[in-house]
């Protein structure tokens, strides 16, 4: 068996406050870990400045790595734990900025980032887009990441599992009204490919926009390791769930099952063609 604990925290970003939300997510690492040894903890999408800031995205995003990074690699350092979070960040050329996804190893140090492929229209404007989905090698498996409407398409999570992903991590920003598709997608993923998800999603309310939460770790037949609820009013909580699950089992049942193995790609030629 290859266990892994995950923990999925979902949470109310402050909205152009970074240093405030840094200090949200380091409280929320210390009450995890105070509570028990995990080897991942994944946060939501642009966890450290919230969603609707248009045009100060700009002058929010950092160079990575940087000052975000080093505070929270301090905290994995701390607890010998991988972080995965969502965070807006830029190249040399400071008008380029990307919505991207980080992972953290147990040393502090950046395994590597992932940058948004599929970009809402509304994000378009602000964001460049990435182009490619890499695997990460982490101690304890093979990650693949993935930023929220990324989830809404089946080529990403496969291209992952075919590159040897064996947990997909998908910080994420999914409305309120949608949260039905979020849920979906996070199966559906998960059994497509027989792979784990572990998707972290955002709750609060912006200008324009309501979050709602919904985080869960599914595993390769569809199951539900572990969820945050809803508080007593039925609303989204600020939470965290811990799931253990066995790696393993990617392995087993994708021989049992023989999905992958079965897959056709002559026949999907117009899987690439443009819409």
């Amino acid at each position: 068996m290859r266990e892994v604990f995950i923990a999925i925290a979902q949470f109310h970003p402050r909205l152009d406050e970074p240093q405030a939300n840094l200090e949200r997510i380091g409280d929320i690492i210390d009450h995890i870990c105070a509570a028990q040894k995990v080897n991942l903890i994944v946060f939501p999408e642009l966890a450290t400045t919230g969603y609707e800031c248009g045009v100060k995205f700009t002058e929010l995003a950092e160079q990575v790595p940087g000052f975000t990074i080093e505070t929270l690699g301090a905290r994995a350092e701390r607890y010998e734990t991988n972080l995965a979070f969502g965070m807006v960040v830029k190249h040399k050329v400071e008008s380029v900025v990307y919505d991207a996804a980080i992972l953290l190893g147990p040393d502090g140090q950046m395994i590597g980032q992932y940058h948004k492929v599929h970009l809402k229209p509304e994000e378009r404007p602000i964001f460049r887009g990435g182009f490619r989905f890499p695997v990460f090698e982490t101690k304890f498996g093979r990650v693949g990441l993935l930023l929220g409407w990324d989830m809404a398409f089946p080529e990403a999570a496969r291209s992952l599992a075919l590159d040897g992903a064996e947990l997909i991590v998908a910080p994420a920003n999914w409305e309120t009204q949608h949260i039905e598709e979020w849920q979906t997608y996070l199966r559906a993923r998960a059994f497509e490919n027989s792979i784990f998800v572990a998707g972290a999603n955002r709750i609060g309310d912006e200008y324009t926009y309501s979050f709602g939460g919904a985080s869960a770790v599914v595993g390769p037949r569809g199951e539900t390791y572990a969820s945050v609820g809803r508080d007593d009013n039925d609303r989204p909580k600020e939470a965290y769930a811990i799931a253990k699950i066995d790696l393993d089992n990617v392995k087993k049942y994708r021989e049992e099952l023989q999905t992958m193995q079965s897959r056709q790609p002559a026949a999907y030629r117009g899987v690439v063609k443009n819409y």
